[in-house]
């Protein structure tokens, strides 16, 4: 039987520095979106340039990171797979969207030229869109960390236990 394949692999240069924020489970998810440019010849020799906007969506350790040393004008690499979402806007109209699911981020720009934008005539500014509706992130718990200028909360302690490591037994739980 034949895999079915969902994979998306894009360089471009951030619109905006991520947003991150935690879920109610303390995973940390980073959004950001991303400027990809096309430019091509048409049979008569003109320059025409295009460009497509991605979002991005990046989880855990991934989502800290993009947001710990991503800036506006980063030039990056993505690997991921796509995904839509449904939902019902304000006015009770259903909405979709696609976004890219991060599994893989390479920052392509220079130290030097990250949170510059690129060129004076290539303003990465984001399209506007009608705003989504999201649940607030959690209540920040724990200590404050600062990360450049944006401050971040510091995910709730988990409170599963880590696997492989042994567990408290009550006599409820031998099995004799």
């Amino acid at each position: 039987m034949a895999k079915d394949l969902n994979k998306v692999q894009l360089t471009g240069h951030l619109g905006a520095d991520p947003e991150m924020r935690y879920t109610a489970q303390g995973s940390a998810v980073t959004t950001f979106r991303v400027a990809s440019n096309r430019t091509w010849r048409d049979k008569d020799g003109n320059a025409h340039e295009e460009t497509e906007w991605f979002r991005i969506v990046a989880w855990d350790k991934l989502g800290e990171i993009c947001n710990q040393y991503l800036t506006k004008g980063t030039r990056v690499y993505i690997e991921g797979r796509l995904q839509t979402r449904k939902w019902i806007d304000r006015d009770g109209q259903e909405r979709y969207t696609t976004e890219v699911i991060a599994q893989d981020m390479i920052i392509l720009s220079a130290k030097g030229e990250r949170g510059q934008v690129p060129d004076a005539e290539q303003v990465y500014d984001e399209p506007v869109e009608e705003p989504v509706q999201r649940t607030p992130p959690p209540p920040p718990t724990g200590t404050s960390r600062s990360v450049g200028n944006t401050p971040t909360a510091r995910p709730p302690a988990s409170r599963t236990p880590a696997r492989n490591q042994p567990q408290p037994l009550d006599d409820e739980d031998i099995p004799f």
